[in-house]
């Protein structure tokens, strides 16, 4: 595991020089099939993973955010920016994310915030840290005075949260970051006690990192309805917590949940 560990780390420094490289250049951003904005950058970063994972290791597959190759229950499941539409119109928030899934569990993560030179990583079992420093997510409550919490909505979202977001708003200050990964990294650095997600389709590239490295904090990830999930196909959506706050706000989200 360590060198798993080892090898995503160097892919996500690689990545962080991709990102700076064509922050403040025309990052020939365009929008892809279900509206969403991709880079140059993106697809760069894309490439040089699968470049590398063949070349390390060869019985190894990648699930990547623009791109795939090859089929193993061993799965580098990656999104090469997350919040690309902040990137787009060079606003500093993106950050880089790498999970190793074996079997489809989330077994090591990394994640790089290459604006502030923070790396985030874990592996199961091993604790999660910030630049090799352990870090814990907090004990805040949500009508704590201390709670703020993030939540990403998007009119093609399979699941719509607006009401479950307000009622919970009563209890704790929510914002948008632009990017969920990043708000992930927040909870399981304890600034933040808790990130709502509803995104579904290959929307496990988003959350397979931040599940070990925020659960390894000692927090909590499971999907809308408090269930665990595979993070080798497409999610169904997330909860992600400090723990202490879980429940509540799955009693509240279980009320209000409709499919479309």
């Amino acid at each position: 595991m360590e060198q798993y560990l080892n090898f995503a780390k160097e892919i996500a420094y690689k990545a962080g020089e991709i990102i700076l490289k064509y922050f403040n250049e025309d990052n020939y951003s365009s929008y892809k099939e279900d509206q969403t904005i991709v880079t140059i950058a993106d697809k760069k970063i894309n490439q040089y993973l699968i470049e590398k994972v063949k070349e390390t290791f060869p019985t190894h597959c990648v699930d990547g955010e623009e791109e795939q190759f090859g089929r193993s229950n061993y799965v580098w499941v990656c999104d090469p920016i997350d919040g690309t539409a902040m990137y787009a119109r060079h606003i500093p928030v993106a950050v880089f994310s790498l999970a190793l899934v074996i079997d489809g569990v989330s077994s090591v993560g990394v994640v790089y915030d290459p604006f502030n030179k923070n790396l985030y990583s874990a592996i199961k079992g091993k604790g999660a840290y910030k630049n090799d420093k352990k870090i814990n997510v907090n004990d805040v409550e949500l009508d704590d005075m201390r709670s703020v919490s993030h939540f990403d909505m998007w009119p093609k979202s399979e699941y719509n949260i607006y009401d479950s977001i307000k009622e919970l708003s009563k209890k704790t200050y929510f914002v948008g970051i632009g990017s969920v990964i990043r708000a992930c990294m927040c909870v399981a650095n304890g600034d933040f006690n808790l990130a709502v997600f509803p995104g579904t389709k290959h929307k496990n590239c988003d959350i397979a990192a931040a599940k070990v490295i925020v659960e390894e904090a000692g927090g909590k990830v499971t999907d809308l309805f408090g269930n665990e999930q595979r993070y080798d196909k497409s999610i169904n959506g997330a909860i992600i917590s400090n723990g202490v706050v879980h429940d509540e706000v799955l009693s509240t989200l279980k009320k209000y949940l409709e499919k479309k």
